[in-house]
């Protein structure tokens, strides 16, 4: 990508709008150019002080009311608060960049591990896909369907399994990228949760064993003998409960 295409997506990308592997394209030229870099901070800036300075007038009552009312029949409480946080997130990134961090997460304990990148790279995809209109690629509850999906799309394709008896329903699949390796995620739902799953090129095996970021938890196990990464925001027991499942299913 030349710097040219990657001022056009600053925008869309400050504003969560980019599909997976275009945000992911833009985030690799901006480890590497300064100059849009710069162009990120300020962005952010700009919209900081529109924030601050530009007057502001309160809507009618009956208007917000109406305004909200609508948006909930629109957007689910689990699509919109995500949604939010990864907007927060591109901020923060953009303020990274400004403190000389290049995109490496504050709770990074080395900041250039291959095991760290690749953390960020997951749970980036996991926020990209909470935005996205739709995380899934493939729609649809029956494994059978799921794994042919995978055929000719990446090298290997995962063990698939529904455990909507137990409270976590499959739905579906998509590609994802960690680094430059395209991996296969497959999708879950308990709740109100949606649960990413992973599966890991050898490169990106080393992941933390359980790492925390803005309230989302990656908890790394073997999935049909094959690294996987679990990304969600379940609390502890939930998260111990299905990382238990992956990890004995056959």
């Amino acid at each position: 990508m030349d710097c040219r295409s990657a001022r056009e997506l600053l925008a869309p990308y400050f504003d969560g709008e980019l599909d997976r592997m275009a945000s992911r394209e833009l985030e690799a030229h901006l480890d590497g150019c300064a100059d849009c870099r710069t162009a990120l901070i300020e962005l952010d800036g700009l919209r900081r002080t529109l924030r601050a300075d530009l007057p502001r007038y309160a809507a009618p009552q009956a208007l917000r009311a109406r305004i909200r009312a609508e948006a909930s029949k629109r957007l689910p409480m689990r699509i919109r608060q995500p949604r939010q946080r990864w907007l927060a997130l591109a901020a923060s990134w953009a303020l990274a960049f400004a403190a000389g961090a290049v995109l490496v997460p504050p709770w990074s304990p080395h900041g250039g591990g291959a095991g760290e990148q690749a953390a960020r790279d997951l749970f980036a995809g996991h926020w990209r896909a909470l935005a996205a209109a739709s995380p899934v690629d493939v729609v649809s509850t029956d494994r059978h369907m799921v794994k042919p999906w995978f055929a000719g799309k990446v090298a290997q394709a995962p063990l698939v399994q529904d455990f909507a008896d137990r409270g976590f329903d499959l739905v579906g699949a998509r590609i994802d990228y960690v680094g430059n390796a395209r991996v296969p995620v497959l999708v879950y739902r308990h709740g109100r949760h949606l649960i990413d799953v992973f599966v890991l090129p050898e490169e990106a095996a080393a992941v933390p064993a359980s790492v925390e970021r803005q309230g989302y938890w990656l908890d790394r196990v073997l999935l049909g003998g094959l690294p996987a990464a679990v990304v969600s925001d379940m609390d502890a027991s939930e998260r111990a409960r299905f990382v238990q499942m992956l990890a004995t299913a056959k």
